[in-house]
């Protein structure tokens, strides 16, 4: 190749790195004074990993204590999808979601430190379904079996006084139906009991525990008595004795009366009329009457299904039930409901409705998972190690650049300016191939410019080598670079399959080792055999009458 050309090409790797480094915009979240997290755009030439910007680690397993699952390698296989796209629109710079071995998921998320919020994003189900409330008065016509069942078992005298432990709270419970469904200030006392009794047996343990609401399928519990309740609704018997075709659900709301709090429970359609499988879309907004809202989309089939089943239902009331829990109170249906919806949220606040949109979009978990490990990196950790690794690297060259000066005179100084171009190529590659510079990454780069001016080292001591035997300077180069090729291959081959290896089986900042290690053999090779040749032939175009060569 001519000397023209070389320089050419050069010329070209230079501009094509100052290209490649160019500040770039990246979605980062950053949390601000007032605690709340949102996102914005910054420019950086090359993205840093969890280890030198600080953030979180997860792992996470299937969660078998909700039930077995037979296939766990499957299943963790079909999580990793409804994660990774969680995390993709959560915002992250930069994450890292892989499987790790047959029953884990790594999560690694830079720059977040918000723990708990995170793993609510990357834990909830998100199992969407709307149902009907209950209008056949079904629970209290169970009510003396459920009340018996609990008699028959023994519970009634001691969780009776349990849950009438607070004798003011209970005197409150009793009339909180009268206080939810009418005006009872304009009544005698007697009577609002009365009315009371009438309309909801209290004489069992059970039937004490609730109180209508105000629409079909409502009831209130106090707070104090919510253990109680979830207590009797996981026993079998109780299981046993509610209403077939109904099920309960407890409500997402809490609300305050005479200093006390209820929260709402839901007697529903075991039936849903449709669930979120055919969800589309979700994205959280603002209204002036419900507050925080997400609203929702179904595709076609969906929009037709939801239309048909709720012009059956008109003026009925519809439970939105996510995992299990219904969002808000449920509003009447009052005509056909095609393809769009919201959610209440019920007084939270936009970011829970934006982290709820974002699970929705992500669609629900196939199974279960729980945090089996968590780990928290502060940015302060990174920023020193950043620090600490900038003056590894600065220190490694100065001792280079000093050591191949001071030995190889002139053609040291040569191996020097191709050092800063290896540098230049070095970052533009990783920049270039979208890399993560984690900390390791540091001490790969640091490692590669000792191992960059190895192949110049082998060349210089070919060249002298051949000098010694009185041979002209343009042939002893020559003679230098083609006999110390095969040596520098060897050696640069073995390193790469090295690296190769650990990309290929290791995980995060591993990783970030290997990419840094290839990178840097791949530039080596460029400035330490093309770019110190090209330099050669300058010097020695320039000069053809000087035969003598500094080495």
């Amino acid at each position: 190749m001519t000397l023209k050309y070389r320089i050419l090409i050069i010329v070209g790797l230079i501009l094509a790195s100052a290209a490649a480094l160019f500040p770039r915009n990246v979605k980062e979240r950053v949390k601000g004074p007032n605690g709340f997290v949102y996102d914005t755009v910054r420019r950086v030439p090359l993205k840093r990993g969890l280890d030198l910007q600080g953030g979180m680690h997860l792992a996470l397993e299937v969660d078998e204590s909700k039930g077995i699952v037979p296939k766990k390698s499957e299943a963790i296989d079909r999580a990793l999808k409804v994660v990774r796209t969680r995390i993709d629109q959560f915002g992250v710079s930069e994450p890292l979601v892989q499987k790790s071995g047959n029953d884990r998921i790594i999560v690694e998320l830079p720059g977040i430190d918000d723990p708990q919020r995170a793993q609510e994003v990357v834990q909830k189900s998100a199992f969407l379904q709307f149902q009907i409330t209950d209008k056949t008065q079904a629970l209290e016509k169970a009510l003396p079996r459920l009340d018996a069942a609990l008699k028959n078992r023994g519970a009634t005298p001691a969780v009776a006084s349990t849950a009438t432990r607070d004798s003011a709270g209970s005197s409150s419970a009793s009339g909180v139906a009268g206080l939810f469904t009418k005006d009872t200030a304009k009544k005698p006392a007697g009577d609002s009991a009365k009315a009371d009794s009438a309309a909801t047996p209290t004489s069992g343990a059970f039937s004490k525990l609730i109180q209508q609401g105000q629409m079909p399928g409502e009831y209130y519990v106090a707070d104090g008595d919510m253990p109680t309740l979830e207590l009797y609704l996981a026993m079998p018997a109780v299981q046993a004795a509610l209403p077939p075709g109904k099920v309960i659900r407890f409500g997402s709301d809490s609300t305050q009366l005479a200093n006390r709090w209820y929260r709402a429970i839901y007697v529903l359609d075991a039936r849903p009329i449709i669930t979120g499988e055919f969800l589309t879309d979700a994205k959280p907004n603002t209204s002036p009457t419900e507050g925080t809202i997400v609203e929702f989309q179904f595709n076609n089939e969906g929009g037709r299904r939801f239309r048909n089943e709720t012009s059956k239902h008109i003026k009925d009331f519809m439970a939105i039930v996510l995992d299990d829990r219904v969002m808000g109170r449920p509003p009447v249906i009052q005509s056909a409901i095609g393809s769009r919806g919201q959610i209440t949220m019920g007084g939270k606040g936009l970011q829970d409705a934006s982290d709820l949109a974002l699970v929705l979009r992500a669609g629900s978990l196939p199974t279960p998972l729980k945090i089996a490990e968590i780990r928290s990196i502060g940015a302060s950790l990174g920023q020193d190690s950043v620090s600490k690794g900038i003056t590894a690297g600065i220190i490694a060259v100065l001792l280079i650049v000093g050591i191949m000066i001071v030995y190889y005179r002139f053609s040291g100084l040569l191996a020097v300016l191709a050092l800063s171009l290896y540098m230049l190529f070095t970052m533009a590659t990783l920049a270039g191939f979208g890399a993560v510079l984690t900390l390791p990454g540091l001490a790969g780069f640091v490692l590669s410019i000792g191992i960059a001016v190895d192949a110049n080292v082998l060349i210089f001591e070919r060249i002298r080598e051949e000098l010694a035997h009185g041979k002209t300077v343009r042939t002893a180069v020559d003679e230098g670079f083609k006999h110390a090729m095969s040596a520098i291959i060897d050696s640069n081959v073995s390193t790469a399959l090295t690296a190769a290896v650990l990309y290929q089986y290791g995980t995060g900042p591993v990783r970030g080792f290997a990419v840094t290690l290839l990178a840097g053999i791949a530039a080596s090779m460029v400035t330490s055999i093309f770019v110190v040749r090209t330099f050669y032939m300058i010097w020695l175009n320039r000069s053809k009458s000087t035969q003598a060569l500094s080495i």
